[in-house]
């Protein structure tokens, strides 16, 4: 996990340099850097949910793993409830998606709510974010909420490249272009 961070770390300190974005207010270069990092990995994520047909949506390469669509649920409700620890709100736990929400039109819906509400967790002033946060049990600050939450996208992405892959389909960060 640690070098994970690092590296997201590296990352997002390389972004401000990318020709194509703008170089962040000094006031939330970190939070913004970050944030690059977790809306492309949101995008990837929903575009996937779009892309894989709904009749794949109960695929599983094993039975001890998640269904496709489970997968998308359980990044939908943990986006939410990271996103809430990082704005110092309350919320419902995040398997709640995962395991009450199972058509592929409203995994999609409960996957966009959760990115239109961590848009506001990322849209925070780097000083915002040195308030603490409770997280798993732990006291951290909001900062390693929103990094926690990009790198935990990050992980899923690329169990949902694997899955798309098997089936057939090339992931979108495989398409250039995004």
């Amino acid at each position: 996990m640690i070098r994970l961070l690092s590296v997201l770390v590296l990352l997002s300190l390389g972004t401000s340099t990318l020709p194509a974005q703008a170089a962040p207010a000094a006031d939330n270069a970190s939070v913004a850097a970050v944030g690059m990092f977790w809306q492309q990995l949101a995008g990837y994520i929903l575009q996937s949910a779009k892309d894989m047909p709904e009749e794949k949506y109960s695929y599983q390469p094993t039975p001890e793993v998640r269904t496709f669509g489970q997968l998308i649920g359980h990044v939908a409700g943990a986006q939410r409830m990271i996103c809430a620890a990082a704005l110092g709100e309350q919320s419902s736990g995040e398997a709640d998606i995962e395991k009450t929400v199972t058509t592929k039109a409203a995994l999609i819906a409960a996957l966009e709510a959760s990115t239109t509400y961590c848009k506001r967790a990322y849209a925070q002033a780097d000083a915002a974010t040195r308030a603490p946060a409770d997280l798993f049990g732990m006291k951290v600050t909001r900062f390693h909420a929103l990094t926690l939450n990009a790198t935990h996208d990050g992980e899923h992405y690329g169990n949902i490249v694997t899955y798309l892959r098997i089936n057939g389909i090339v992931p979108p960060s495989s398409r250039g272009g995004m």
